[in-house]
């Protein structure tokens, strides 16, 4: 975990930093290039996905426009004040391999209603590409009495062994 952890720290986190200090530039940047929009999403993700995957995902970001926007959810995590109450809303969690694990023990303190916890033998932080079979499998598992699934049921696909 540690190796993870620090491999992160020297490889990726210029990512989040940029984004949650710097949006505009980028903002300008992704928004005037689709060359650059494709250069940040396929050096983002690296090796995680395949070429035609990269090329599908900047382009969607390219024609919406959304690549300064997305930024957004880092720069709003940093600047704003977040409260300490215990948050108490069912949360479902799936940890997958190459990703960063968790630590029960806090996740348990600050969330009085953990109903899934799922600790996976594969996939990393873009699971929806590397492992969408276990992550479909994990947001689909059995639900606890009272909570309602997370998948809508016209979304729901019968399970195959």
């Amino acid at each position: 975990m540690l190796r993870l952890l620090q491999s992160f720290n020297t490889e990726m986190s210029a990512y989040a930093e940029l984004q949650a200090t710097k949006r505009q530039n980028l903002a300008h940047a992704l928004a005037d290039s689709p060359a650059g929009q494709f250069a940040w999403i396929g050096q983002l993700l690296g090796a995680a996905v395949d070429p035609d995957t990269v090329l599908a995902i900047a382009t969607i970001y390219w024609l919406t426009n959304t690549g300064a926007s997305s930024a957004r959810l880092y720069w709003e995590g940093w600047h704003t004040e977040h409260s300490t109450e215990t948050i108490t809303a069912a949360t479902g969690l799936a940890s997958f391999a190459q990703d960063f694990r968790p630590v029960r023990k806090f996740a348990d303190r600050d969330h009085k209603n953990i109903v899934s916890w799922s600790q996976l033998d594969r996939g990393s932080h873009w699971a929806a590409h590397d492992a969408p079979d276990l992550l479909v499998a994990d947001a689909e598992g059995p639900v606890p009495p009272g909570h309602r699934s997370l998948v809508p049921e016209a979304v729901s696909r019968p399970r195959t062994s």
